[in-house]
């Protein structure tokens, strides 16, 4: 490697923030181990009577409510109403790790998943719901939902479920199972998100691999690590686009109509090894996983040779840094905020385990122009870490969903907590 190549893997390491920022230079990446890989939880404390997130100047935040049990992930129905998965990774199947579980904070709930959904209405649009209802019990492990003709659809992490459903109701209609999806043992990445298709015409599953690299075996990985492709009567079955480690945020875009996610790489590589990325999905694309990362950089640890396969893996689009479980994801349709947020890209980032000093727990944004990204990644809501010396943080946010008020609200799990962001006039 040249002398500046040296200089610059030197500032990937020391300076974490210039790391997240690195989007052009794919080849500039740390080698494996360059750092130790270390086990680093943070220690969540929650959050004082009147501490909330921070935001940049011209915008509010705001408890939207709270009280829930792991709050993840969010629907918006066609009325307006809120609904709310309460899910949580589930003890029996979750890797230990020194006594942890892979990807959770000290405060996780390890007993088990709420495995509900609660309706929320704010009828007069004053930022406070009025009505909180339990809208659907019984359910395992569920996360994406969307609302589709006269349907709710729910993923569950062992199969999508859809129930009948008009706008306004405040209890689920009978349901059935559409789609089974892989589960079981090995089941690292258990979130299963949804979208459907600009036209309705399709629905696209997001379903994370069940191990790091394929260490249990690439059997336990059939039609994991990649976004699949149904018709909305669960028949149609097709990989769209593949070695997505774990996809989970998904979006399409308003100006081209391409669909992007946001990826959580692989671990146990060092500090600063894989970035996290977010991504335009091309469809029949390959994305990497387990054989390699970002390109063409070959995984040491995976045995199994696919040359042909590295060779034709995409590179990202834009790096979001090591280690920052980034997963939400949403693209900014609206009005209220200021132009410069218009058609650009919010991110929930959950935050680190894996890494030396603390990253992610935030909400970053991705300007776009044209359709493109037009920048580095940019912190917008921060405050999550009360000490970083002490690895103390007050919560971990997930999902961000735009209202169509063009307000923001951002799930926080760890609190219980739905946060709103709110332009000032």
């Amino acid at each position: 490697m040249k002398k500046s190549g040296l200089i610059f893997v030197a500032l990937i390491q020391y300076c974490p923030a210039f790391s997240q920022k690195n989007n052009s230079h794919t080849d500039s990446l740390p080698p494996p181990y360059a750092t130790k890989s270390v086990k680093n939880f943070s220690d969540v404390i929650g959050w004082g009577p009147v501490e909330t997130p921070k935001a940049p100047a011209g915008f509010t935040v705001t408890k939207y409510a709270d009280g829930f049990d792991n709050p993840r992930w969010i629907c918006i129905t066609p009325n307006g109403d809120i609904l709310v998965a309460e899910t949580n990774s589930v003890y029996n199947i979750e890797k230990k790790v020194g006594g942890a579980i892979i990807g959770a904070s000290k405060a996780d709930n390890m007993s088990g998943s709420a495995d509900r959904i609660t309706l929320l209405r704010d009828a007069d649009g004053n930022g406070v719901p009025e009505i909180r209802r339990t809208f659907l019990t019984g359910l395992n492990q569920p996360f994406g939902m969307l609302v589709l003709k006269n349907w709710l659809y729910v993923a569950n992490t062992n199969g999508l479920w859809r129930y009948a459903y008009q706008p306004g109701d405040t209890v689920a209609g009978k349901g059935e199972k559409i789609l089974d999806l892989p589960a079981g043992k090995h089941n690292r990445h258990w979130a299963r998100n949804i979208i459907a298709s600009p036209d309705g015409s399709k629905i696209y599953i997001a379903v994370g691999s069940g191990s790091n690299v394929a260490e249990d075996g690439l059997a336990n990985e059939i039609l994991r690590a990649n976004i699949l492709e149904i018709n909305p009567d669960g028949s149609g079955q097709r990989v769209y686009a593949s070695g997505l480690r774990n996809p989970c945020g998904m979006g399409w875009d308003p100006v081209t109509g391409k669909l992007w996610t946001s990826v959580n790489e692989r671990d146990e590589l060092g500090d600063d090894l894989v970035p996290d990325y977010l991504t335009g999905v091309k469809e029949n694309g390959f994305y990497g996983w387990p054989y390699c990362y970002y390109g063409q950089h070959i995984d040491p640890r995976v045995k199994e040779s696919k040359p042909a396969l590295v060779k034709k893996s995409i590179v990202p689009d834009v790096n979001l840094g090591s280690h920052t479980a980034s997963l939400g994801l949403a693209f900014y349709t609206k009005n209220a905020f200021p132009a410069r947020y218009h058609n650009g890209v919010f991110i929930g980032q959950h935050g680190s385990w894996n890494r030396s000093v603390l990253a992610g727990y935030k909400v970053i944004f991705v300007p776009f122009e044209n359709g493109k990204p037009s920048g580095d990644p940019e912190d917008f809501l921060t405050g999550f870490i009360a000490d970083l010396d002490n690895k103390k943080v007050h919560g971990r946010p997930v999902g961000v969903f735009v209202m169509d008020d063009g307000s923001m609200l951002v799930t926080d799990d760890i609190s219980n907590t739905i946060w709103r962001v709110t332009a000032n006039k």
